[in-house]
Order: C-alpha cells, then sequence, then structure tokens
C-alpha cells in the first residue's frame, strides 16, 4: 500500500482559478440535479416511516388522520423552503455557503442555538440509523418467516430471533460506510429511491386486493374505539401517530447537505425548491394512498408495519419482493442519515489531530485502486456497531419511529429555518409575516411535545414485557 496525505475536509482541494473544474468555493464541481437532489430527498423520507402510516391513521381515524398527513407536509414544504434559503449568505448565487445545517445555525444564529441544533440533529440522524436497522431486520425476518411457513405447509409457528438479521445488515452498513460522502453516493440514492417505491406499490396493490376481497372500506371517523383499547392507551396511540406521521416527513436535518450536492447555475436555491416541491408531492401522494388503502384494507386492526399485516397470505413471493426491496431501500436510508454525521465528526476530529487525515492506495486485482483512509474505517465501522447493539436493546418499532419524529420535528423542520429566515430576511418583530411565523412554530411545538408523551408512554409499556437481547417473532 502506498502512503499519501488526504486533504483536509474543510479544504478539500488546492486552490484554482479553472472554473471548468472547480466553484466558486475552490471545491470540486457540484454535479447534482433537480432529479438527484429528489431522489436524495425521496430515499430519506420515503422510508420505512410509510409502513406505519396505516396503522396511525387507524389511531385518528378517516377524517382527522388525512387531515394530520397533509398539515405535515404542507408544513414540510414551507419550512424547507425557508431553509433552503439559508444555504448562501447574501446572495443566493455567490454569498457564502453553509455546508451543513449546524453551520447555517452558527453563522445565522449564532450563540447557544448551534450547540442545541448539533445535540438535536446528531442524535436525531444517529437514532433514525437505529430506526432503520430494526426496520430492515424485520422485513428479513418477513422473508425468512414466510419461506419457513410455506415449506412446512403451515405446521411451524417459526419463531426466530432478530439478532442475527440486525448483525447480517450491520455488517452490510459497515461496507457501505467506506463511501467517503453524500457526493460518491448519489448511485446508491437512486437505487434506493425506485427500491422506495417498489415496496409502496406492492403494499398499496396488496391493500386494493385485500380492500375488493372484503367488499367494503373497513374503518372509521374517529379510528380506533375505546372499548376496544382504554381511554390512556387511546390517547398515547393518538399522540404516538402524530410522531409516526412526522417521522414519514422528516429530512429537515439533511436538507443543507443535499443541497451542498447541487451545481450551479441556476441557483441551489431554485433548484432545492424544485426538488422539493417535486419530493413532497410525490410522497405524500404515496403516503395518503398507502395509508389510506392499509386503513381501509384493515380498518382498526392496521399493523405497525403495513406489509407484516398480510401475513404469509399468497401471492407469498410479492411480500416477499416488498420486503426485499425495503431492505435494499434501508441499506441506502441509513447512509443518506449517517453521511452528514460522519462528516461532522471527521471534520472536528482532523482539525484536533491533522495527522489521522491519512489515505493509503488499496490495490486489489481486478479491482480500481481504493483510498483506505483508517481512520474513517475504524470510527465508522465503530458507529455502525453501536447502532447494531442498541437496536438488538430496542427492537420496537412504532415507538422508535414515533419518538424520532416527535423529537426532531419542531427543532429542526420548523423552529431552526423559521428563525434562521426571520434573522436572514430580517423580518420586523409583531409585523404580520412575524406573527404568523411565530404562530406556526408555537403550533408546531404543542403537537412535538404530545408526541413525545405519546411515544415514550408506548415504548414504557413495551418495556414491562421485553427481555434484552431475547426479541423474537
Amino acid at each position: 500500500m502506498e502512503e499519501k496525505e488526504a486533504y483536509s475536509i474543510e479544504a478539500a482541494v488546492p486552490t484554482h482559478k479553472d472554473s471548468k473544474l472547480f466553484d466558486d468555493d475552490d471545491r470540486l464541481k457540484r454535479t447534482g440535479t433537480v432529479w438527484t437532489t429528489s431522489s436524495h430527498i425521496i430515499t430519506a423520507v420515503v422510508g420505512s416511516g410509510v409502513l406505519s402510516l396505516a396503522w396511525a391513521i387507524a389511531q385518528l381515524g378517516w377524517v382527522i388522520g388525512p387531515s394530520v398527513m397533509i398539515f405535515f407536509s404542507l408544513i414540510t414544504w414551507y419550512t424547507s423552503s425557508l431553509l433552503a434559503e439559508c444555504y448562501r449568505i447574501g446572495d443566493p448565487h455567490y454569498g457564502k455557503r453553509n455546508y451543513t445545517f449546524m453551520e447555517a445555525v452558527h453563522t445565522i444564529l449564532g450563540g447557544f442555538n448551534d450547540t442545541l441544533c448539533g445535540i438535536v440533529q446528531y442524535t436525531n440522524l444517529y437514532g433514525t440509523a437505529i430506526g432503520y436497522t430494526i426496520a430492515a431486520s424485520i422485513s428479513m425476518m418477513a422473508i425468512k418467516r414466510s419461506d419457513c411457513f410455506h415449506s412446512s405447509g403451515g405446521k411451524n409457528p417459526c419463531h426466530i430471533s432478530s439478532n442475527p438479521y440486525m448483525i447480517s445488515f450491520g455488517v452490510i452498513q459497515i461496507f457501505f460506510s467506506q463511501i467517503p460522502d453524500f457526493h460518491k453516493m448519489w448511485w446508491l440514492s437512486i437505487l434506493a429511491a425506485i427500491m422506495s417505491f417498489t415496496y409502496s406499490l406492492i403494499g398499496l396493490g396488496l391493500a386494493i386486493a385485500k380492500v375488493a376481497e372484503n367488499g367494503s372500506f373497513k374503518g372509521s371517523l374517529t379510528g380506533v374505539s375505546i372499548g376496544t383499547v382504554t381511554e390512556a392507551q387511546k390517547v398515547w396511540g393518538v399522540f404516538q401517530a402524530l410522531g409516526n406521521i412526522a417521522f414519514a416527513y422528516s429530512y429537515s436535518q439533511i436538507l443543507i447537505e443535499i443541497q451542498d450536492t447541487i451545481k450551479s447555475p441556476p441557483s441551489e436555491v431554485k433548484t432545492m425548491k424544485q426538488a422539493t416541491k417535486i419530493s413532497i408531492g410525490v410522497t405524500t401522494l404515496f403516503y395518503m394512498l398507502c395509508g389510506g388503502m392499509g386503513y381501509a384494507a384493515f380498518g382498526d386492526t392496521s399493523p405497525g408495519n403495513l406489509l407484516t399485516g398480510f401475513g404469509f397470505y399468497n401471492p407469498y413471493w410479492l411480500i416477499n419482493i416488498a420486503n426485499a426491496a425495503i431492505v435494499i431501500h434501508l441499506v441506502g436510508a441509513y447512509q443518506v442519515y449517517a453521511q452528514p454525521l460522519f462528516a461532522f465528526v471527521e471534520k472536528i476530529m482532523i482539525k484536533r489531530w491533522p495527522k489521522i487525515n491519512k489515505e493509503y492506495i488499496l490495490t486489489l486485482p481486478g479491482f480500481r485502486p481504493y483510498n483506505l483512509n483508517l481512520f474513517r474505517l475504524i470510527w465508522r465501522t465503530i458507529f455502525v456497531i453501536t447502532t447494531t447493539v442498541i437496536s438488538m436493546l430496542i427492537p420496537f418499532f412504532n415507538d422508535v419511529l414515533g419518538l424520532l419524529g416527535a423529537v426532531g420535528f419542531w427543532p429542526l423542520t420548523v423552529y431552526f429555518p423559521v428563525e434562521m429566515y426571520i434573522t436572514q430576511k430580517k423580518i420586523p418583530k409583531w409585523s404580520y409575516k412575524w406573527i404568523c411565523m411565530q404562530t406556526l412554530s408555537v403550533i408546531c411545538f404543542v403537537v412535538s411535545v404530545v408526541a413525545i408523551v405519546g411515544s415514550v408512554a408506548s415504548i414504557v409499556l413495551d418495556l414491562k414485557k421485553y427481555k434484552p437481547f431475547t426479541t423474537d417473532y
């Protein structure tokens, strides 16, 4: 292996005048388009959260469920547009760039805000990696159990442990975590986006077939009725459903990082707004169809994971394909959420100890030379191992999704984008626009609080009947 010096993250390339190769910040030309940007967003948004939407609508009913979904889609679209304006300071074409969400908060708001943002953002990203590990293991187990059930003619209950599947997913992520950054993983995002549409369409098709088999739409205007569950369970279910829907739309915490992959002209903010409009529109349509048809198929007994609700019914091979698509999608989605956290830690560590940022050219017969960074290899491997171990400790799919969505929704999707936009655009205090934006922030804060309460209550109930590392299905 041949050793060579690696450029630091802050100065990724030396200063050059050639505008054909380098952007205005002396970094290699960005190549992102509205379509690659949309694929990054769709990969992040249309994740495993879509599978819990039928359950969420079951808690809320036919009236409030779709209304809440539209509410979250409009809020996400509006605040994402505000956040996109914060990528550059001042001039939208030549202003100073903010490369990360946290850097934008630091530059525009300063003070304690960037510390608070960092804590919430990176905790949320870490938690999302845990949630995706749990979701991937559930889908892998569903394939195994389906094959077991049919090979035994339904005589074997096929109880299996989730641990080997979480470990397998972790091993896969150790490999993909060596992709250096967002710019090098566009192909993985596009593949993951295709897979998300694949399993969403299969879930939708199965739900439509189930409705046709039932001969009617199930469900009610108010959702799960008291009597079927206690009043307390109804309240916690409603609160948790808000968190699940919030999680299904969550991607603001990586928006700036995605925007930093876009080429210009046109300005990055114009491309980002266009990609956001496309992505949110497409995902909302999918969410309404998948969540609505899932609830119509199963009614108040809608499962926490839509695809597991069909059990082992034929065509079981189609359900297996859908679950395989989920696993492939989550491989990419895990990386979309982990890359900003990787970059954040590596930037700090390399700034403090520059000598650790060395790369070695690894040559293998039949393969292109690979630049191996030992620090990146060790730190990212440790990251994946810890997310895998924690997933094995708390494998509660719906509860984890609800808590992550609730904790991250208000600060990352609403508060910081609103405050940065107000500061950057110098909107006068107590003006009509300022009052409207602050009112929106307060409403969303209340939604986040009640969703957190519901998710924590559900986790506490699950922990009462749970033993670590012994979960099986």
